[in-house]
C-alpha cells in the first residue's frame, strides 16, 4: 500500500519526528546529556527513509535501493554517535556551552532545539523523497551513478570516523590534532564525505520532474557545515584546546582533501 503524495508523507514524518524528539528530550534531560538529539536526527532519517520507501509511489526497484541506502547511512551515523558521543561520555561541548550560557532558560531552549532537529530531518528528507518518487521505470545509468557516489561517500566518512576514533583512543594523543590518513589532507574529511553523500540522491532523482529539489540536499548541507552547526564551532573549540591546531589550519585544506601545504611563515 502506498500513500502516494510526498507532501502527506512529509507532514506525517514531521509529526512522527516531533513525537520521537520529545521523548528523546525527556531522556536527555533525565541523563543530563543532550547528545541524544544528534542520534535522534540520524536514526530518524534512517527510519523515515525506510517508511517513505514503503509508502510512496515510485519505481519499486529504485524505492528499494534508495530506501535501503538512506537507511544504512542514517543508522550507521546514529550508531557512530552513540558509541563516540553518548556511551560513557560527558555532554558534548556544544551543549554544555549552551547550558552554561543559558542558565535557567537552558531546558526550554533544548526542547525547542530538539523540535528544530525534527524539522531539519524532514527538510533533509526532501531529496530522498524526490528520489524515491521518481517515476522513471527501472534502474539505469543514473541509478548506478547514485550507488557509486553513495559507496564512495559513506566509505570515506566511515574511514575518517574510524581514523579519528583510533587517534583519540591513544592517551599519548591527548590535546593533539589528528593528522592521520584522511585527516592529513582535510581538517574535516568526515564532513566532506557527508556532503558528497547528498549528491547520490540528485543522481537517483534524475528523470523526475522535481529532480532539481534534490539539489537542496548538498546545498543546504554545505550551508549547515560552514555556517550553522559544523566547522565554525569545531574549529573554535580546537583552537582553544589544541596548541598545534593553528599550524594545522595553515597547512591543511579546510574541507576538500588536498596534499598538505607548506607553512606560510
Amino acid at each position: 500500500m502506498t500513500l502516494g503524495n510526498p507532501l502527506t508523507l512529509a507532514l506525517l514524518g514531521w509529526l512522527a519526528m516531533a513525537l520521537a524528539m520529545a521523548v528523546l528530550y525527556a531522556v536527555g534531560r533525565a541523563r543530563g546529556n543532550h547528545a541524544l538529539v544528534d542520534v535522534g536526527w540520524a536514526a530518524g532519517m534512517g527510519v523515515l527513509a525506510l517508511a517513505f520507501a514503503a509508502l510512496i509511489d515510485g519505481d519499486p526497484a529504485r524505492r528499494t535501493v534508495v530506501g535501503l541506502l538512506a537507511a544504512v547511512w542514517g543508522l550507521r551515523l546514529a550508531t557512530h554517535l552513540v558509541v563516540h558521543r553518548v556511551l560513557g561520555k560527558g555532554e558534548d561541548g556544544r551543549y554544555s556551552d549552551m547550558r552554561e550560557a543559558l542558565g535557567t532558560r537552558a531546558e526550554p531552549v533544548f526542547f525547542v532545539f530538539y523540535q528544530i532537529q525534527a524539522f531539519w530531518a524532514i527538510l533533509f528528507s526532501v531529496p530522498i523523497l524526490v528520489a524515491l518518487s521518481n517515476p522513471r521505470a527501472g534502474l539505469g545509468m543514473w541509478d548506478a551513478v547514485g550507488v557509486a557516489i553513495w559507496l564512495v561517500a559513506v566509505a570515506g566518512e566511515t574511514l575518517a570516523d574510524r581514523q579519528l576514533a583510533a587517534f583519540r583512543k591513544d592517551p599519548a594523543n591527548r590535546g593533539r590534532t589528528c593528522r592521520v590518513g584522511l585527516w592529513r589532507t582535510s581538517r574535516h574529511p568526515n564532513y566532506f564525505f557527508e556532503w558528497i553523500h547528498w549528491f547520490a540522491y540528485v543522481a537517483f532523482a534524475i528523470g523526475s520532474g522535481w529532480w532539481w529539489l534534490a539539489l537542496g540536499g548538498p546545498l543546504v548541507m554545505i550551508v549547515f557545515l560552514f555556517k550553522v552547526t559544523g566547522i565554525p564551532w569545531v574549529e573554535k573549540r580546537a583552537l582553544q584546546n589544541k596548541p598545534d591546531y593553528r599550524d594545522y589550519i595553515e597547512t591543511t585544506s579546510v574541507f576538500i582533501p588536498m596534499p598538505p601545504r607548506s607553512r606560510t611563515s
